[in-house]
C-alpha cells in the first residue's frame, strides 16, 4: 500500500488561505502564568469565570493516547491490519461542538458556495445535506446497493472537477452496517479530494477504522463523536482526525471558545474512563434483540447492525410506529429514505426496555407504564442519575461499581416496592465516598419529588430481624429533617463499602429527601446489619408512603397527611 499524498491547498477556498484567524492576547503572549487582564473576564473565581482553553490541549491529548491505545490494541489482536507507519499527535486532531461542527467547518473550508459539491451516499446521515444546503453547496447521493454496500465506481463516477468532499458514513446510520474497506480505500487512491469517513458508531463493531490511515493518506478524514459508544451526548464534544494541514485549517475557521470548559473537563474524564463493558452489553443485545424481532409475525428483515441500533423492516412499519408511540416509546421511522421502504430504526437500550420494546410488538401489551421521576448530579468527582417509576416499571438496575452498595440499593427497590434505576461514575481508585454521597442525595431528591407527587401518605416504622441482627426504622415525612443513628459497626468494611459510610448514607438521604428517619440495629455480624437496615429501611419507606391502612401501620395522630 503507497502512501497517497493530495495537494491540500488546491482544494482550500482562497479567502479561508488569506484568513487572518482570531487570535487572544494569551496565544501571542504565550506566557505560563499571569495576572490575566485581557479578556475582559471577572477576576473572581466562580469556578468558570474564566475563558476555556481555545486549543483544548488537554482534551486534544487524552483523546490522541487512547485513539493510539485502541490502535495498538486491535492490531496486536489481530483485529486489523497494522499499516500506520507512526502513532498520531495533537495536532491531527480537531475538537468540535459535537462531529456536526467539524462536518460544517470541513464544508466552509473547502467548498466555494454555489460552485462546488460534495458526494455522499443515501441512506445515509441527514447533516451532510444540512450542512451543504446552509453552505450553498450543492448535494450529490449516490444510491447504495439492495443490501447497502457501497458503490465506489458509481461515487466516482459522481464526481466532476467541482467535487470537493466524498461523505461516508461507516458503520452507516440508517442502515447500521460497516462500508467495504476495500470499496473506502479504491477511493483514497482514486479520488483527488478529501474522503471523509463518519465513524460514529465504530466502537460497536469489531474494527478498527481509519484513524490510523491518517499517515497514509494526506486527505483522508474521520470523524468520531463522544455521543454513541461514550455515553456524554449532553455534553456535544466530537473529534476530527485528519492531516495535520487540513487541522490547521479547521482550527483557523473555527470560533475560538467552541467547546466550553465543563464539556471539556467532563470529556477529558470520561474519555479516561473504560466503558467497554457497557458497549459488549448494548452489543450482545443487539444480537438478542435481532434474534427476538426475526421471530415477530410482523418483522420482515431485521438488517446486520456493526452499530447500537437496529433496522428492521416491517410488514405496516406506520403502524407498528404509531403503535409504540401509543405505548410510549420511540424509534425512528426511515420509511421515506431511499431503498428504506417500510423500515423503521430502532436504538438498542436496556434489557428491560429492550423487552418492553418486544412485548408491545408481540402481544400489544406494554410491561410497564411510561411515567418517572428522573434526577442527575454532575460533580468534578461523580456522575449520577436515578429515575424512580411511581407505577411501576422494568426490573430496577444498579450500576455504582460499588457492589455492595448496588446489592443494598437492590434490597430498597425489592423491599419498597418501587421500581428505580441508578446510575453513578466516580473516582473510586481514590475513595469511594463521594460516590455514595452523591447517590444519597440524587436518591433522596427522587424520593422527595415522588413524596410531592402523592395526593396522602401515612407515617410509620419497620423492625427487620436478619439471623442473629435487628434493625428498627423509623420514618416521617412531614418535611423536617432530622436524624438519628444508634448503629455500630465492628469492622472498617462490608465488602467494598467503608462501614463509616452506612451512617453518612443515611444521614445524606434524609437530609435530601426532607423527611425524618430514625435507624437503630444491633447483632454481631456487620453484613447482616447492614442489609436488615436498608431492608427495614424500604419496608418502612413502602409502609409510609402508602395511604392504606394495615395491621402492620399505626395511623399518625394526624390522619394521612
Amino acid at each position: 500500500m503507497s502512501n497517497k499524498t493530495t495537494d491540500i491547498d488546491l482544494l482550500v477556498r482562497l479567502n479561508v488561505k488569506e484568513l487572518k484567524p482570531y487570535s487572544t492576547a494569551r496565544d501571542e503572549c504565550e506566557l505560563k502564568y499571569a495576572i490575566s487582564l485581557d479578556a475582559n473576564e471577572s477576576p473572581y473565581n466562580t469556578g468558570y469565570n474564566r475563558y476555556p482553553d481555545p486549543h483544548q490541549k488537554a482534551l486534544k491529548d487524552a483523546f490522541v493516547k487512547k485513539i493510539n491505545l485502541n490502535s495498538r490494541t486491535m492490531n496486536n489482536r489481530g483485529q486489523a491490519p497494522i499499516d500506520e507507519q507512526g502513532e498520531l499527535t495533537t495536532e491531527n486532531i480537531f475538537a468540535g461542538n459535537g462531529s456536526d461542527e467539524a462536518i460544517d467547518l470541513l464544508i466552509r473550508v473547502f467548498c466555494n458556495p454555489g460552485v462546488d459539491n460534495i458526494v455522499s451516499i443515501s441512506p445515509t446521515y441527514g447533516m451532510y445535506r444540512v450542512a451543504a444546503s446552509v453552505n450553498d453547496i450543492e448535494y450529490r447521493d449516490v444510491r447504495l446497493n439492495a443490501d447497502f454496500s457501497l458503490d465506489s465506481k458509481a461515487i466516482l463516477n459522481s464526481c466532476d472537477s467541482k467535487s470537493k468532499i466524498i461523505f461516508l458514513c461507516s458503520p452507516n446510520n440508517p442502515t447500521g452496517n460497516l462500508l467495504a474497506r476495500e470499496d473506502i480505500l479504491s477511493l483514497l487512491d482514486s479520488f483527488n479530494g478529501i474522503v471523509v469517513i463518519d465513524e460514529a458508531y465504530i466502537d460497536f463493531s469489531k474494527n478498527a477504522g481509519f484513524a490510523s490511515l491518517i499517515i497514509r493518506y494526506n486527505n483522508l478524514a474521520v470523524l468520531r463523536t463522544m455521543s454513541k459508544a461514550g455515553g456524554m451526548a449532553a455534553i456535544r464534544v466530537g473529534f476530527l482526525i485528519s492531516s495535520k494541514l487540513i487541522v490547521s485549517y479547521l482550527n483557523r475557521i473555527k470560533y475560538p471558545y467552541n467547546i466550553s470548559k465543563v464539556s471539556q473537563d467532563i470529556a477529558i474524564k470520561s474519555i479516561n474512563e473504560n466503558r467497554r463493558e457497557i458497549v459488549n452489553q448494548i452489543i450482545s443485545e443487539r444480537e438478542r434483540i435481532s434474534a427476538l424481532l426475526k421471530k415477530t409475525p410482523s418483522v420482515k428483515m431485521v438488517y446486520p447492525s456493526d452499530s447500537n441500533f437496529l433496522l428492521v423492516k416491517f410488514d405496516n412499519a406506520k403502524e407498528i410506529f404509531k403503535k409504540l408511540i401509543e405505548n410510549n416509546i420511540v424509534v425512528r421511522y426511515r420509511g421515506d429514505e431511499p431503498g428504506c421502504d417500510g423500515m423503521l430504526r430502532i436504538t438498542i437500550g436496556k434489557p428491560a426496555e429492550n423487552d418492553t420494546l418486544i412485548s408491545v410488538l408481540t402481544s400489544g401489551e406494554r410491561s410497564f407504564a411510561s411515567g418517572y421521576l428522573e434526577f442527575t448530579r454532575v460533580t468534578k468527582e461523580t456522575r449520577v442519575n436515578v429515575r424512580l417509576f411511581p407505577e411501576g416499571a422494568p426490573a430496577s438496575y444498579f450500576s455504582t461499581s460499588i457492589v455492595i452498595l448496588d446489592h443494598m440499593l437492590d434490597h430498597i427497590a425489592l423491599q419498597s416496592g418501587l421500581v428505580m434505576e441508578i446510575e453513578a461514575v466516580g473516582v473510586l481508585e481514590v475513595d469511594p465516598l463521594h460516590t455514595i454521597e452523591d447517590v444519597a442525595i440524587v436518591l433522596g431528591e427522587a424520593l422527595s419529588g415522588l413524596i410531592s407527587l402523592k395526593t396522602g401518605y401515612n407515617r410509620y416504622g419497620f423492625v427487620l430481624p436478619m439471623d442473629e441482627s435487628r434493625a428498627e426504622v423509623l420514618i416521617d415525612f412531614g418535611g423536617r429533617p432530622y436524624f438519628v443513628w444508634e448503629a455500630g459497626f465492628k469492622g472498617d468494611k462490608v465488602g467494598d463499602f467503608p462501614c463509616e459510610m452506612f451512617r453518612h448514607f443515611f444521614s445524606t438521604l434524609s437530609l435530601s429527601g426532607k423527611f425524618t428517619l430514625h435507624i437503630k440495629a444491633t447483632g454481631e455480624s456487620d453484613h447482616h446489619k447492614a442489609e436488615a437496615i436498608f431492608k427495614a429501611f424500604a419496608r418502612s419507606l413502602r409502609i409510609a408512603m402508602s395511604n392504606k391502612i394495615s395491621e402492620y401501620q399505626v395511623p399518625s395522630s394526624k390522619g394521612i397527611i
